[in-house]
């Protein structure tokens, strides 16, 4: 009997990358090479938390922060907002409102700089 092999033709799932944030990688495996996990985008710098406020183009989401600032002239706190542009991998989905976590990376486009990294459930 001819015996299978298991080597080159058995179709295996890409394995994720360790991406250095200790954030575990997702379930679902996307071909998007523009995913920090299963293609090949580093991430760097600031990893920032926010909720998502659009989710209309495709691969991109708007990620809106909220913190507050003391203003010393009147002394008392702000809130102030702040708009960031994301990419979303083919591995995650999100819906408005969802919170989530993006990190910096190399410019995808004129007003791409973060990539989404992961979604918080129960949101």
């Amino acid at each position: 009997m001819a015996k299978a092999k298991e080597g080159k033709g058995a179709a295996t799932a890409p394995k994720a990358r360790n991406i250095g944030l200790g954030i575990e990688p997702p379930e679902k495996v996307c071909t998007d090479p523009k995913c920090p996990y299963h293609g090949r985008l580093p991430v760097r710098g600031a990893v920032i938390d926010g909720f998502v406020k659009g989710a209309k183009m495709m691969g991109t989401i708007v990620v809106r922060r909220e913190r507050r600032v003391y203003d010393a002239k009147y002394e008392r706190y702000m809130r102030t907002t702040h708009k960031y542009s994301a990419h979303l991998p083919g591995c995650m989905s999100v819906k408005d409102g969802q919170k989530v976590t993006i990190a910096e990376c190399r410019p995808l486009s004129k007003t791409v700089k973060f990539v989404v990294v992961k979604v918080h459930e129960g949101q």
